[in-house]
C-alpha cells in the first residue's frame, strides 16, 4: 500500500558513504606505506594493514546488516572506528619511534591535504612528492623533524617521505574518525527513535491490521 512504511528498507548502500570512500582510501594508502616502510615479515605490517581493512570491511557489513538489525549496524560501525584507531596509534608511533613531529591540527600541510579531497591512493602519493620538494626547496623539515632545519636532522630523503606520508595517513585517519563517530551518534539516535527490525514489525503488522476490512 501507497505510503506504508516497508519492512526490509532499503540497505547496503555504503559505497556512497562518505566515511566508507574515506576508509578505503586509507585501506589503500596504508598497504602502500606498509609496503614500502614497515618489514613485511613484521606483525606491525600485518596488524597495520588488517586494521584499515578492517575499517572499510565492517563500514560495508554494518550497512548490509541494517535492514534486519539496526543494533549489529550500529555495533559494526563502533568496530570500524575501533579498528580505524588502533591504525591510528600505529602511525603515530612510527613519527615519535623516528623522532619525527606529528602534524598538530592546525598544521597548514595537514588541512592542505584534507582540502585537496584526493580520492586515491596515486593522488596522495603524488601529493606527498610535491610537499616533500617544497619542504626542501625551503631547506627545512619542520614537516618531518622535531627539530626546526634540514641539517640538524637526517638528510636521508627516505625520512622526509615516511613522515610526510605517516602523516598524511593521520589526517585522512581524523577525517574518516570524524565521519564515524557522525555516523555512530546517526544510528545510535535511531535507533532510540524508531527502534530496530522488531519494532517495525510490529508497526507494519499494526497498519497492516488497520487496512483489513
Amino acid at each position: 500500500m501507497a505510503g506504508q512504511e516497508p519492512l526490509i528498507p532499503k540497505h547496503g548502500g555504503y559505497r556512497k558513504l562518505k566515511s566508507f570512500q574515506v576508509a578505503q582510501l586509507v585501506y589503500d594508502v596504508t598497504v602502500r606505506f606498509c609496503d614500502r616502510y614497515i618489514d613485511r615479515r613484521s606483525r606491525t605490517h600485518d596488524q597495520m594493514v588488517q586494521a584499515a581493512r578492517s575499517g572499510v570491511q565492517n563500514i560495508a557489513e554494518g550497512s548490509q546488516a541494517s535492514a534486519t538489525s539496526k543494533k549489529t549496524e550500529l555495533k559494526l560501525t563502533q568496530v570500524a572506528r575501533a579498528s580505524l584507531e588502533e591504525l591510528k596509534l600505529d602511525y603515530e608511533d612510527f613519527l615519535r619511534q623516528r623522532n619525527a613531529a606529528q602534524w598538530q591540527r592546525e598544521h597548514p600541510l595537514r588541512q592542505e591535504l584534507i582540502d585537496r579531497r584526493c580520492r586515491t591512493a596515486d593522488e596522495v602519493a603524488a601529493w606527498v612528492v610535491q610537499a616533500a620538494k617544497r619542504s626542501v626547496e625551503r631547506g627545512q623539515a619542520s614537516e618531518m623533524s622535531t627539530k626546526s632545519t634540514l641539517s640538524s636532522v637526517s638528510t636521508d630523503p627516505a625520512d622526509l617521505y615516511s613522515a610526510l606520508s605517516a602523516n598524511a595517513a593521520l589526517a585522512l585517519l581524523a577525517v574518516a574518525c570524524t565521519l564515524l563517530d557522525r555516523q555512530v551518534a546517526r544510528l545510535a539516535a535511531d535507533f532510540e527513535n524508531e527502534g530496530g527490525f522488531t519494532e517495525r514489525l510490529y508497526r507494519v503488522r499494526t497498519a497492516k491490521r488497520r487496512t483489513q476490512p
